[in-house]
Parts: C-alpha cells; sequence; structure tokens
C-alpha cells in the first residue's frame, strides 16, 4: 500500500470532551451508562476544562504552522477552535501519531510561556488520527478545516 497523502489529526482541549458526552466517544471497556461514565469522569478532573481565548487559539495556529517548516512537514489547513485543533499534515515517514504528539507538545509549550498557570494540561489524551490516501479525501479534508468550522454548533 502506497504511503498516505496527509493526515487529518485532531485533538481536543482538556476536560471539554470527556467519556460519556453526547456528541459521542470511543471507548472499548463500556461498563456504565453515557451520563455515569461522564459524571464519573468530571470528577476525577485535576483541573478546570480548558476554553481557548481567540490570542491563544493564533498562538496554537502559528506553532503549528512554524513546527512543520522546521520538520519539513506540508501543512495543507490548520483550524485551532475554542476546544479542538484540526491540521491537515503531510509528514513524509512519520506516523499520525509522532506528528500528532509533536505538534501537541509544542504548543502546550509556547501556550505554557504565555501564562502563569504552571503545569497546566491543555490537551486531552491522544486524539484523532485519519489517513488521507487520495486527492478526494484531501480536498474534503481541507475544505472540512477551513471552511466547515466556522458554525460548528459545540464551539465557541
Amino acid at each position: 500500500m502506497a504511503d498516505p497523502l496527509a493526515f487529518f489529526l485532531t485533538w481536543t482541549t482538556y476536560g471539554t470532551w470527556l467519556p460519556g458526552d453526547e456528541r459521542g466517544w470511543v471507548d472499548d471497556r463500556l461498563r456504565q451508562s453515557a451520563p455515569q461514565l461522564r459524571r464519573s469522569t468530571e470528577a476525577k478532573l485535576l483541573q478546570q476544562p480548558v476554553v481557548l481565548t481567540v490570542a491563544q487559539r493564533s498562538v496554537v495556529e502559528r506553532t503549528v504552522r512554524e513546527v512543520c517548516e522546521h520538520k519539513g512537514w506540508r501543512v495543507w489547513a490548520v483550524n485551532c477552535r475554542s476546544n479542538h485543533v484540526h491540521v491537515v499534515v503531510s509528514a513524509g515517514d512519520k506516523s499520525p501519531e509522532q506528528v500528532m504528539n509533536t505538534l501537541k507538545s509544542w504548543c502546550s509549550r509556547r501556550l505554557s510561556e504565555c501564562t502563569t498557570a504552571d503545569g497546566k494540561k491543555w490537551w486531552t489524551r491522544h486524539g484523532s488520527t485519519r489517513y488521507l490516501n487520495d486527492e478526494s479525501s484531501l480536498e474534503a479534508a481541507v475544505e472540512y478545516v477551513v471552511n466547515g468550522q466556522e458554525g460548528a454548533k459545540f464551539d465557541a
């Protein structure tokens, strides 16, 4: 199988999309109803959920572009919302997990430089990593990231 053209990466801010959320979630170990799961997860949060300001969103988008340029990765689209980030990126022989972890780490570093909140968790663990294997998938992902976010129901 040929290498993918790009990856469509999505990750959420800490505490804003928990297991049991009515918007959906993935958990192979489901032992509770959705409302019970959500309540038990909320009780375990280590800090308040993170909602990014406009300025913080700008820091994230700028950081994604800078890191990708430095690494020689091509950014097709990036859109940071108040509670999640979408990136469409081509990254050579790197796995989508490696790319997402690198971007999340650098964005955390830059966001932490802009605040006095020591040790703040900015992101949830992992995220969504989709392979874009053909031109139509790539075009659809870029279209969604660039134009499909403005009216997002769950984004401020």
